[in-house]
């Protein structure tokens, strides 16, 4: 039996293959990143879940590609945690930037980005991942993605930069107070989520000209500092993995042309397409 799991920072994405490929089921836990989450938590959230506890045991290798795991440290914690669960497992951790390039290759090299709750880049040429940006995290990096998102929100809400409707309708819709922002910002160990949380307030009505305005230029921002760097993105394609890229890929698309930028693939979910490269790269060489 075998384990795929994509960990975002908000949630994790499982897909449990018997042995032939066939599927058996999908569940979904809590997100494990764990520069944000007390790893050592993990467990317990794991054992939550009726199927996962269930079928713990059986489980023979086990796929974990995770956010936050892009230092060897980290894998090596998730590895850890991983193993008092799925003890009989061959456990392979790394970061989710792996999960995205597979997720998204369809042949050819191409310039790979997750735009979710978070945001990074990467280049995949099919075999090798070249990174040539770090990852800042929420605080200071995640150009485009849902927390950033969420952060302009709060700011243009308390500096008094919306406009009057929207100003009323993000008041009647949070009734928030600047100490209980503030409050889950410092002292929140998913603060990353909790800003994120905030765009779902643009989704509804991203119809709104102010907003569409607001979703385009940090887009922009985006591909300014994640994609633009790397000097392939103007020969090859841009693939996208999350839910940003694929709630807004009309604004993605539009923002990408202005800057002379070809997307290609957009994928929402890449669980399914990860499953579908484990199947057809992976899992062979594992039974030989």
């Amino acid at each position: 039996m075998f384990a795929i799991v994509d960990g975002g920072s908000t949630k994790c994405d499982w897909i449990i293959l018997d042995n032939t490929g066939k599927l058996l089921f999908k569940t979904e836990t809590i997100g494990f990143n764990p520069n944000i989450i007390d790893a050592h938590l993990i467990p317990a959230e794991i054992n939550k879940n009726p199927q996962l506890f269930t079928e713990s045991t059986k489980i023979e290798y086990l796929f974990f590609y995770g956010s936050g795991c892009g230092v060897p440290e980290n894998c090596l914690l998730v590895e850890q945690e991983l193993k008092k669960v799925f003890f009989n497992a061959n456990i392979f951790v790394k970061e989710d930037m792996t999960a995205a390039a597979y997720a998204a290759y369809d042949g050819k090299p191409a310039v790979i980005c997750i735009l979710g709750t978070g945001s990074n880049s990467c280049f995949f040429d099919g075999e090798n991942i070249r990174r040539d940006l770090p990852s800042l995290g929420f605080l200071i990096g995640d150009e485009g993605s849902g927390n950033a998102l969420g952060k302009i929100l709060l700011k243009n809400y308390f500096m008094k930069k919306f406009p009057a409707d929207l100003h009323d309708e993000f008041a009647k819709t949070y009734n928030l107070k600047i100490e209980d922002v503030i409050s889950n910002m410092y002292h929140n160990p998913r603060a990353n989520a909790y800003l994120a949380d905030f765009s779902r307030f643009i989704l509804e009505r991203k119809s709104h000209p102010y907003l569409q305005h607001l979703v385009f230029e940090e887009i922009k921002n985006f591909l300014d500092y994640q994609v633009l760097p790397y000097e392939e993105s103007k020969n090859c394609e841009i693939n996208f993995i999350g839910s940003i890229a694929h709630y807004y890929e009309d604004i993605l698309r539009a923002a990408a042309a202005e800057m002379h930028l070809t997307v290609g693939k957009v994928v929402q979910r890449p669980i399914e397409s990860l499953a579908e490269y484990h199947l057809k790269y992976i899992l062979p060489k594992l039974k030989n």
